[in-house]
């Protein structure tokens, strides 16, 4: 690892209470994964101050704490002259600066990319941009670090001492060129804070995450942040027009004094201004400052399209040659879980999985698959448990509305009633097919499948389990879907 074994508080950073400056051996905001020697953030949290585990951490043996004012007073009386206390307003941003600091490098060229949909799909092709045209490259969110390097993660921003530590060991293995997810959870969190980006990108914005931001101001602003807080003034901002919010998210980079790129549909500095559709991708057109291109594309879903001159942008604003980056976008291939075909019928009937988890999202993939299938069209939606309730019946809707027929089954129940979740979904889907086990929504749906028509499989991607009570049951819907396929035309042995 590329960072010191120790270091001063103060290199980090940081000023303690009184002026002590001990030499930090390393940092933790769990409090039992700290060790001799240690910095404990002590972070604010939804349910409980992590000031509460200082004593834990002390016994552990911190040199010291860092906190926000309601933390210093929980632990007033616990803090001896022996252990430094920094008291700031943002810890949370404190601590990304400090762990920047502390593990140091991280690839010389980062982009990241915010929106409700499509950030899985631009930070892969990003990478795989970048790959094609000779750069050792990953990209880090959803699906974990892919690309020259992999690692596995537990949140599509993570923690800064996780994200710094996993961009060091990065740069230490020969990576230089890294595309970051950036979620509106981890901007809220500061997490992104530290990590210097040579550009940013935003998607789109619909509805998602409302039990955590509970308002659509909170959620845009959080979004917003990336521009505003994280991504320098000499970086550029490549905008989607297409999303109502892009002119305001415009504005947000532009008060900044950051370049803007433009992409959209007929507009724009990157403007797409036709496509053509059949089985196996599209071709499309569309012009860079006016000069028309046309270019090959494998995959599947007008929105692909988009999401594929967002990551070209994203690629030239961070210096890459535009005719260099077009010529390389027939090589892109499909990411895994985002319209993958899963499987394809002996009839010629296809079957695709998608991560399409909002009612947006739902009604994108679906409108998205239509113009590539000359038959019907069935979609299988469902909703997660302990998550926003208000968006179950427009998931429904969403699939009620585009599809030809609809199958709501479990997505994640968690800890809530799967027949409850499911009723709510229904609720905007009058006259779907109500069917709570997910396997056998999956082998129906395959079972429905006449020639020409195509199956889409909402809501888990690449995820490979079901989370049911507090359990994570094995479960991918790819693998089940072509199971379901082999089982049905005879292909088992």
């Amino acid at each position: 690892m590329s960072n010191a074994t120790q270091r001063p508080l103060s290199q980090l950073g940081l000023t303690a209470r009184g002026g002590s400056d001990p030499l930090i051996h390393g940092l933790a905001t769990d409090s039992r994964k700290v060790s001799e020697g240690f910095l404990f953030a002590a972070l604010p949290g939804s349910q409980v101050h992590g000031a509460r585990f200082v004593p834990m951490a002390l016994e552990l043996g911190a040199a010291a704490i860092l906190t926000d004012v309601d933390g210093a007073a929980l632990i007033a009386d616990q803090i001896g002259d022996d252990v430094a206390l920094v008291v700031v307003e943002d810890p949370r941003q404190s601590l990304s600066g400090a762990a920047a600091l502390w593990y140091g490098a991280h690839p010389d060229t980062m982009v990241a990319v915010t929106g409700t949909n499509g950030k899985t799909s631009v930070a892969t092709f990003v990478r795989q941009i970048w790959e094609a045209l000779g750069h050792a490259a990953i990209n880090v969110g959803t699906t974990g670090i892919e690309g020259a390097w992999s690692h596995p993660l537990h949140h599509t921003t993570p923690d800064p001492i996780t994200l710094h530590a996993a961009l060091a060991e990065a740069a230490e293995a020969g990576i230089t060129h890294a595309a970051m997810e950036a979620s509106s959870h981890g901007l809220d969190q500061r997490r992104l804070h530290g990590v210097h980006l040579a550009a940013a990108g935003f998607t789109n914005f619909t509805q998602d995450h409302l039990d955590y931001h509970e308002t659509f101001d909170a959620y845009f602003a959080a979004k917003a942040s990336l521009f505003r807080s994280v991504l320098p003034e000499d970086g550029v901002a490549v905008i989607n027009m297409n999303d109502e919010r892009g002119v305001e998210m415009r504005a947000v980079a532009a008060a900044k004094g950051q370049e803007v790129l433009t992409v959209g549909l007929g507009l724009g500095d990157l403007a797409l201004v036709g496509t053509r559709y059949d089985a196996s991708g599209q071709d499309i057109r569309f012009t860079w400052h006016d000069t028309p291109h046309v270019v090959r594309l494998n995959l599947i879903g007008g929105f692909q399209a988009e999401n594929v001159l967002l990551a070209a942008g994203l690629v030239i604003a961070s210096g890459e040659a535009p005719n260099d980056v077009f010529m390389v976008l027939p090589q892109l291939a499909t990411v895994r879980g985002r319209m993958q075909l899963a499987a394809t019928r002996d009839n010629g009937a296809t079957v695709f999985v998608d991560y399409a988890h909002t009612p947006d999202a739902v009604a994108t993939a679906i409108q998205a698959l239509r113009p590539h299938v000359i038959g019907r069209l069935i979609a299988i939606v469902g909703a997660g448990g302990d998550r926003d309730t208000s968006k179950r019946p427009l998931m429904g809707a969403a699939a009620h509305k585009h599809a030809d027929m609809v199958i709501v089954t479990d997505d994640n129940p968690r800890s809530e009633d799967p027949d409850a979740i499911r009723a709510a979904v229904m609720g905007g889907a009058p006259g779907a097919h109500n069917i709570g086990d997910r396997a056998e929504a999956i082998l129906r749906g395959v079972d429905m499948l006449q020639a020409g028509d195509a199956l889409i499989i909402c809501g888990k991607g690449h995820e490979s389990g079901q989370v049911v009570g507090d359990q994570v049951l094995p479960f991918d819907d790819v693998e089940q879907a072509s199971m379901s396929v082999a089982a049905l035309d005879g292909r088992l042995a």
